[in-house]
């Protein structure tokens, strides 16, 4: 554990400032970030994307439901789970509160994965979530945003995700290690539970027409993930040693 200095008010201040000057920066840098992200060119989507939803099938353009943005994150829940990603799981626990703000201010908000419907439905209920949550099983969409991947993708390393190429699965993958726990709380192996990966992409719906504007994966949603935003401005930071974190309605049983 780090070890701290203990001085006066005098002190913590002048440090404060210190450090002030640098958030500042990271403030800048990050507004000039999102400015940039906003500039990315857009690619058109031409393909019919189709999913199931509480209300039925649906098209992609379906899913902006009147608005003209679109923000969907990939959740990693795949047909042969029996629960969803906990990491996925904490960072949906804080969807419910932002998706009605989102939806009135021209963005809606939606999970999607490759589970059956019912399935994510059952989930959805357990976890006691509202926001929209799709099924895209049986479809392209997660594959082709580079979230979902076949056997033969990860035996002969073709894995592209997080826009760089993978190295083969080893045959013995699995164990021990937090992406060993993470399979076994889903109900799942290592192999299996690694063919599906997080991410979030972003549309754009104009005149009828539906297009690309975005996509982030791996670290790049942890800032979505609001548990990590506290920890981060906590005494010990994130103080991580292994994994912690439990789906909400799993702490304090044996």
């Amino acid at each position: 554990m780090q070890q701290h200095r203990i001085v006066s008010q005098e002190e913590w201040f002048a440090a404060r400032l210190e450090l002030l000057k640098a958030e500042k920066e990271l403030t800048r840098r990050s507004d000039e970030l999102a400015r940039r992200r906003q500039e990315l060119p857009w690619v058109r989507i031409d393909k019919e994307y189709r999913f199931e939803t509480d209300e039925g099938s649906a098209s992609l353009a379906d899913l902006f439901r009147g608005r003209s943005q679109l923000l969907v994150y990939h959740f990693m829940f795949g047909p042969d789970y029996t629960a969803g990603c906990p990491s996925c799981s904490a960072i949906a626990d804080g969807f419910n509160g932002i998706a009605i703000h989102l939806a009135n201010h021209d963005v809606m908000l939606w999970a999607v994965s490759r589970a059956p419907l019912a399935k994510l439905q059952a989930y959805k209920r357990r976890m006691g979530w509202t926001f929209p949550w799709a099924s895209s099983l049986g479809r392209d969409f997660n594959f082709d945003f580079n979230v979902s991947f076949s056997e033969e993708q990860q035996r002969e390393g073709l894995v592209e995700y997080n826009y760089g190429r993978e190295a083969p699965l080893a045959p013995d993958a699995g164990g021990e290690g937090p992406v060993a726990e993470f399979a076994a709380m889903a109900g799942t192996d290592v192999a299996t539970y690694t063919r599906e990966r997080p991410g979030m992409s972003a549309f754009a719906l104009e005149d009828g027409v539906a297009y690309h504007t975005y996509s982030t994966y791996s670290r790049g949603v942890d800032g979505l993930w609001g548990m990590y935003q506290w920890l981060d401005r906590a005494p010990r930071g994130r103080n991580e040693t292994g994994v912690w974190w439990r789906r909400h309605d799993e702490y304090n049983k044996g």
